[in-house]
């Protein structure tokens, strides 16, 4: 199957500082408790709880903020999440998709705006740059894992419907509604992964090769993530090597 496409590598740069890794630790931790609160508690019962403890686990979250996540979904002093999804367009016309959870819809709805004007970019109706992309299961392994053929194997008989491999590890993709299936079969032929979760996959990404509008995006992407209430940001483009490498 096609070569791993290098889009995703916006979800995972390296070089994080302390500051943004004790945001990430809050973001998964409020995706831990509201998965909870939706459902039942115990993550053996609730397939979202189950994959947000192991992404969490997979981010090096420590046991006690995930059972802290947990205990707190269950107490009357539990905040009230609203899950919403924006959608619009940064610098070069990029389609982008943010997931957000907030206690204050007016709030997170303004900053959102914001930080797309500020970046000449647009924010739409919902529905507006979605259409571009597949909900689907991610389920990433490293290359250690084992040989492009094992992989795709132990993916296709798991139930999987997508692999790509390439020198870095592996990608696997399921539908969304199969993901919880998928990985516990998986993590019985292949052990551990990565990361499992649910993401927006570009259908058809676009190639920046210029390096300002590529600096504008990164910038636009950074402001979103760096906001308490957005969990997820996802662009359609891949940068090509020339451009990446100067960033």
């Amino acid at each position: 199957m096609a070569g791993h496409s290098k889009w995703a590598n916006i979800q995972h740069r390296k070089g994080r500082q302390d500051a943004a890794r004790s945001k990430l630790f809050s973001k998964l931790s409020k995706e831990i408790t509201v998965a909870a609160k939706m459902g039942d508690p115990d993550p053996d019962k609730n397939p979202r709880l189950r994959l947000a403890v192991k992404e969490a686990k997979s981010n090096s979250v420590p046991k006690d903020v995930i059972d802290r996540a947990i205990k707190k979904s269950q107490g009357g002093d539990a905040e009230n999440y609203e899950e919403i999804r924006y959608e619009g367009y940064g610098p070069n016309g990029i389609a982008l998709v943010v997931e957000a959870m907030t206690d204050n819809r007016n709030r997170t709805a303004s900053n959102v705006r914001s930080y797309f004007t500020k970046s000449g970019g647009d924010l739409g109706q919902t529905g507006s740059v979605s259409f571009m992309f597949d909900r689907v299961g991610e389920i990433v392994y490293p290359a250690s894992a084992g040989d492009a053929d094992t992989v795709m194997l132990a993916a296709i008989e798991a139930g999987a419907t997508d692999v790509e491999s390439d020198e870095d590890g592996h990608w696997i993709y399921c539908a969304d509604t199969d993901l919880n299936d998928v990985a516990t079969a998986l993590e019985a032929a292949l052990g551990e992964s990565e990361t499992t979760k649910l993401i927006w996959k570009p259908q058809a990404p676009t190639e920046i090769s210029d390096v300002e509008t590529a600096q504008k995006l990164m910038k636009l992407i950074d402001a979103l993530e760096d906001d308490d209430d957005v969990q997820n940001v996802t662009g359609n483009f891949d940068l090509s090597e020339t451009v990446a490498a100067q960033l």
